[in-house]
């Protein structure tokens, strides 16, 4: 009896130990690139969740992640399958992740583009292009892996003056997010600092910019950035044609309210051929090996 207990007990546990694996294969599981503060990508990417889960009728689950290569790792690892990158992380987590793709950008992150903003007490005006009025100031970047707070604004100021942005600026500093870099410049911390005009938009519309404080002095030329990418396996995890859903899913999002909270103004296809430049580029200056 004793005996025919503990198998019957085993073969629950055994039972149930499936089920629990199965219904965790069935969970697609996304995170996002910490690049604005934590509550707002919570709330983002709740909606986001709920819509996929409908939309694919699987489970969808977002979980948020501390930093740039947090995002990577997790997705390198299979702790999630889909993923909100900048063009920078979405090229590295590719190259970490064989077969996976770039399947949806915003509309808006075909041509991308990063503003440098400046304290008032620098007495800068917006300029055509950087200028010796720049040395000798601070400047903080936002996140060390960021393609707009920092990949592409120390492109252009390697370009503009053949130095490394540490040689140019008396103090760099990394923020972490867009909207950090944007609060530092504002309370005079950084004199300068590099947000991209996706941020500066919201929070000038949100009206939470002191207009008196900072200002926009100098934008970048256009570049391609943020996009969806996906893990090459989740036809294996969940059904044959599942990528192709998930893309579907995503270019079909009409949702205001869940387009404004990016924001962008709907997705387009995307491939991985289109972050080329970024790869380059990151190459170029020594951010990707």
């Amino acid at each position: 009896m004793a005996l025919n207990l503990i198998r019957k007990l085993a073969l629950t546990s055994f039972l149930i130990f499936i089920a629990s694996a199965t219904a965790s294969a069935q969970t697609l599981v996304f995170t996002a690139i910490p690049d604005e503060d934590e509550t707002k990508l919570v709330e983002r990417f709740r909606g986001i969740a709920d819509y996929l889960s409908a939309e694919l009728d699987v489970d969808v689950r977002y979980i948020p992640v501390k930093s740039y290569a947090a995002a990577i790792s997790a997705f390198r690892n299979n702790q999630v399958q889909l993923a909100w990158f900048g063009g920078l992380s979405g090229v590295q987590a590719r190259e970490l992740v064989p077969g996976s793709e770039a399947i949806a950008q915003g509309v808006e992150d075909k041509a991308f583009y990063t503003h440098i903003i400046a304290h008032q007490s620098t007495g800068l005006d917006e300029m055509e292009d950087l200028s010796d009025d720049l040395r000798g100031k601070t400047f903080t970047f936002g996140s060390k892996g960021s393609t707009s707070g920092r990949l592409i604004p120390e492109f252009y100021i390697r370009e503009a003056f053949g130095e490394s942005p540490e040689e140019v600026f008396s103090r760099v500093g990394f923020s972490g997010n867009h909207t950090r870099t944007l609060r530092l410049v504002e309370a005079g911390t950084y004199d300068l600092g590099a947000i991209n005009f996706s941020v500066w938009d919201k929070e000038m519309e949100n009206d939470n910019i002191d207009s008196d404080a900072v200002k926009v002095i100098w934008t970048t030329p256009s570049y391609p950035n943020y996009q969806w990418t996906i893990r090459g396996d989740v036809d294996e995890q969940f059904s044959d044609g599942f990528k192709e859903r998930v893309q579907e899913a995503l270019l079909n999002m009409d949702d205001p309210a869940l387009l404004e909270s990016f924001p962008r103004s709907g997705f387009i296809p995307v491939s991985n051929d289109a972050y080329e430049p970024i790869r380059v580029v990151g190459k170029q200056i020594g951010i990707i090996d």
